[in-house]
C-alpha cells in the first residue's frame, strides 16, 4: 500500500518500533513536510509537520522503505485563489464543493498577509503526487532530521551524486524529495477531481 502522511509522523514511527517488518508491506510513503532549499514556516529552519516530532520524522526517513517528501520547496508554489475555489464550487454544484469553498475562507484569511487572495494547498500536493507524479521533479538521496538545538526539525538531504568521507550518512536508504512542481497542473487536477465527484 501507499501511505500518505500529512501531519506529524508519530504514529508511523511508533508502528516501526512495534514491528519493523511493516516496511515490507508498504509500496511508498508520501509525506507533506520538510523544507530543503527554502526556509521553514515555523522557524527559519523547520516546517511545521516535521518540527512537531522531528525524532519520528527522522525514523521514518531512515527506514528501509521508499519515501517521497513533498515539502515547502514545491507546496508554496501551488496557490489556489478564491476565484479558483468559486469555479470549483460552481462547476461541481454539490454541497461538498460549497462546503469546501466556505471552509476555505478562513484559510485564505490566514494567508492574506503572505498570499494575495488565495491559499497554499500543501496537503493536496502530496495527494497529487500519488496519482500524478509526472507533475513533480525529484532529487534522490538520504535524508536526516535535526533533533534538538537551534535547527530543531530541519530536514537535510545528502544527494546521491555528492560524495563525503565516512560518516553517519553512509548506508542510509536513498529517498526522494520534490524540487519542482507544475502548479497549474496540480490545481487543474484538484479542480477536475472535485468536479467529477457526484452528489450522494
Amino acid at each position: 500500500m501507499t501511505l500518505v502522511a500529512v501531519g506529524r509522523m508519530t504514529n508511523l514511527a511508533n508502528a516501526l518500533k512495534e514491528d519493523p517488518g511493516i516496511v515490507e508491506l508498504v509500496k511508498e510513503v508520501v509525506i507533506m513536510g520538510g523544507a530543503f532549499d527554502v526556509n521553514g514556516n515555523v522557524t527559519p529552519a523547520a516546517e511545521a509537520n516535521i518540527h512537531g516530532d522531528p525524532e519520528a520524522a527522522d525514523m521514518v526517513f531512515t527506514a528501509n522503505w521508499p519515501v517521497v517528501i513533498v515539502g515547502l520547496d514545491v507546496t508554496t508554489q501551488t496557490v489556489m485563489t478564491r476565484q479558483q475555489l468559486a469555479d470549483i464550487r460552481d462547476a461541481a454544484g454539490t454541497s461538498r464543493a460549497r462546503l469546501l469553498f466556505d471552509l476555505s475562507q478562513f484559510y485564505i484569511k490566514f494567508y492574506e498577509s503572505r498570499v494575495p487572495d488565495g491559499m497554499v494547498v500543501h496537503d493536496s500536493c502530496a495527494c497529487a503526487y500519488v496519482v500524478a507524479s509526472h507533475l513533480f521533479k525529484t532529487r534522490s538521496g538520504s535524508v536526516r532530521v535535526v533533533c534538538g538545538g537551534i535547527a530543531d526539525g530541519q530536514t537535510i538531504q545528502k544527494p546521491d551524486y555528492m560524495g563525503f568521507g565516512p560518516s553517519v550518512w553512509d548506508h542510509l536508504p536513498s529517498q526522494k524529495i520534490c524540487t519542482g512542481i507544475d502548479p497549474n497542473g496540480v490545481l487543474t487536477l484538484i479542480h477536475d477531481t472535485i468536479v467529477a465527484v457526484k452528489e450522494d
